[in-house]
């Protein structure tokens, strides 16, 4: 099974301290914001164990910051659950959906009666952005940007029913990765501010998308099964399949081959640094900040893998949820105005227990 795979990645860092009580906030939040309805709602969610993913990638995050982590990571996989049903395979609908948060992350305030998905957003966007340097709450606003606008490219996908060629298929799953986000994050949580100069240096560039296209390529070996059943053709192992004309085992190895190639491309690079941070009269301060940078990208490609691979999201689980259903238990996700429902009701709990 593609969960049995494992990749040339660094070891992650141990979880520090907080993550109990980081888990008691995640649950009191997720079910004050509605994300999750009910006992077996919230017991699905729990399994998928967000704050030990919060923990493991950001190893930095302390209290109210590892927190917010939990939390958004908590809601990016509630809210990827939401197009696993009719949603999904309606590109318009989800455009107009997604645009309620796109307009949030740009400083709008979510429409009276929002639903759950919005309202949960909103606090999030507000609480990472107070006392956030303008520059980075700039950025952010066009990663989640991106991240909302490419649900409706997938949505796309799913109609086509195969999958598309590479360049397409890392554009809108870099999207609905949103990987670029959890590394933003991951600066957020340590405190620090890259200078511009270093930030978008070549090295740090090639090194931050490296890690994006790591995390999310594994993650497409862990959740082929599931995203294959459910009619998701966005998948690295798909892609290789498709467009090289290779058998299963032939992709998987392939797709393992590209991410190690990347892996030991970051490293490379990362050895470098020091010397880069020389070239541009970095003071001490900002020297350490760019290390800092280096060490975020690091943890979250080491810790989204040593979560992945324990988590029971992606592990056969069809009393809980059926393979080709949605993995959402309600739907939770409106288009406005009018408050009108994309579906207005639950998942039966008799369809393969969803």
């Amino acid at each position: 099974m593609p969960q049995d795979i494992d990749f040339d990645l660094p070891a992650a860092a141990p979880v520090g301290p907080g993550l109990d009580e980081a888990r008691r906030h995640n649950l009191e939040w997720v079910r004050g914001h509605g994300l999750v309805s009910d006992d077996r709602a919230v017991a699905w969610y729990a399994s998928w164990d967000m704050p030990r993913l919060a923990a493991l990638g950001f190893p930095h995050a302390r209290g109210p910051a590892l927190d917010l982590c939990a939390d958004a990571m908590g809601f990016f996989f509630v809210f990827d659950d939401q197009f696993d049903g009719p949603l999904g395979l309606d590109p318009a609908r989800t455009a107009r959906v997604c645009q309620q948060l796109i307009d949030v992350a740009h400083g709008a305030a979510p429409p009276a009666g929002s639903d759950p998905c919005t309202e949960a957003f909103a606090d999030l966007r507000a609480r990472g952005t107070r006392g956030a340097h303008p520059a980075w709450t700039a950025r952010t606003a066009h990663e989640w940007e991106y991240y909302f606008a490419a649900h409706a490219h997938e949505a796309i996908g799913r109609l086509r029913g195969t999958p598309a060629d590479m360049t397409t298929y890392l554009q809108v799953r870099r999207g609905i990765a949103a990987t670029d986000l959890p590394l933003s994050l991951g600066e957020r949580a340590a405190g620090i501010t890259v200078p511009a100069a270093a930030f978008h240096a070549p090295q740090l560039r090639i090194m931050r998308q490296a890690a994006i296209d790591v995390t999310l390529m594994c993650n497409d070996v862990y959740s082929l099964e599931k995203e294959e059943a459910r009619g998701d053709v966005d998948n690295l192992v798909l892609v290789l399949e498709h467009t090289r004309h290779l058998d299963r085992d032939e992709a998987v190895t392939a797709a393992v081959h590209r991410v190690n190639r990347l892996v030991g491309r970051f490293r490379e690079l990362a050895a470098h640094v020091p010397a880069l941070c020389a070239q541009l009269g970095l003071r001490r301060p900002e020297r350490a900040a760019v290390g800092t940078y280096v060490g975020i990208m690091t943890a979250w490609m080491s810790g989204y893998h040593a979560w992945q691979r324990d988590t029971l999201r992606y592990r056969t689980a069809p009393e809980v949820v059926p393979a080709s259903g949605p993995g959402h238990l309600d739907q939770i996700l409106y288009v406005q105005p009018g408050n009108t429902p994309a579906r207005a009701t639950s998942w039966p709990a008799d369809a393969g227990a969803s």
